[in-house]
């Protein structure tokens, strides 16, 4: 192409033609975050007057403790999925928030979707990871990876003791529920080269860490549940604790908050303060949702606000 091609008035209109197109495409990151807030933020208000506000003043423990459990409880999983990443990408201190607002969008919009944001807000700091999906995706499948095989070993060890004080039809999901997670995570172990894009070694590490976080989240939930209640010893928590883990993943029982209540006060009686203590610790997590959102959202306002 010639020089006085380059400098004709058409071609300058095509490519100003293309300015609009380059500027949406390095804008729709902000956009899919801001629509991702909104959402939650919808999610939140819709969780919050389901009764989760009223809930908040029916069981209030009175122990600091429990809320230093509950807070390490809360910040496991984004601190967790920050090691993991900071190792595969060096992610900053600043991405935690981010890890955050992942698990809000987790729980409150759609099952996956905060995985989804946080996939965008990596892919829009391209100086920080070249290639974010292939990692992103390895890490989110084996997180439901592990918190299944968790599940199943669970599985196996509690039906016999648990058999007896479930009905043979919840008996029959439960072990229908097993079989479909078996059958979920099998895929992913099989075809395991096909499906992730990182090393083997780093697999493991991260399968590793994922196993480790859901350890430690089921030991704060009981620490902080025996300080709410201490009359309850916390082997039994414990129990609990676990027995939460597994009912929370079991793919077909319908009603899994009402079935984990019922089985704890099978269990430990106390059924009032039982119920309470569980709609109580739902309710706070929601709050603190809301709480940050809040927190998030001024701070943007400032950052933004002193650019300009």
């Amino acid at each position: 192409m010639s020089s006085s091609e380059l400098h004709h008035p058409s071609a300058s209109a095509d490519v100003e033609s293309l300015v609009p197109i380059e500027r949406i495409r390095s804008r729709w990151p902000v956009i899919f975050a801001g629509a991702m807030t909104l959402l939650m933020v919808a999610g939140l208000a819709r969780e919050l007057l389901d009764h989760g506000l009223q809930a908040l003043w029916r069981h209030v423990p009175a122990s600091p403790a429990f809320y230093l459990a509950f807070a390490l409880l809360y910040m496991s999983a984004p601190t967790f999925d920050w090691l993991i990443f900071r190792r595969l990408w060096g992610l900053p201190a600043a991405g935690l928030v981010a890890l955050v607002k992942k698990r809000i969008a987790n729980e409150v919009v759609v099952g996956y979707s905060g995985d989804a944001y946080f996939y965008v807000w990596a892919r829009a700091r391209m100086k920080m990871v070249a290639a974010p999906f292939g990692a992103v995706k390895d890490v989110t499948i084996l997180s439901a990876v592990a918190g299944n095989l968790i599940t199943l070993a669970m599985v196996v060890v509690s039906l016999p003791i648990a058999r007896g004080l479930m009905s043979p039809d919840m008996f029959k999901m439960v072990a229908g529920s097993a079989a479909v997670t078996l059958a979920i995570s099998l895929p992913f172990i099989v075809f395991s080269r096909r499906v992730f894009s990182l090393p083997r070694r780093m697999l493991w590490w991260i399968f590793n860490m994922h196993s480790l976080r859901l350890a430690f989240g089921s030991l704060m939930i009981a620490v902080a549940w025996a300080f709410a209640m201490p009359d309850v010893t916390l082997g039994m928590w414990l129990f609990l604790a676990a027995a939460r883990l597994l009912v929370s993943r079991l793919p077909l029982v319908p009603n899994k908050d009402l079935l984990f209540a019922n089985f704890a006060i099978l269990l430990i009686g106390q059924g009032a303060a039982l119920s309470d203590l569980m709609a109580f610790t739902a309710a706070l997590t929601l709050a603190v949702h809301v709480a940050l959102i809040g927190v998030f959202a001024l701070y943007g306002l400032v950052v933004r606000k002193h650019r300009a």
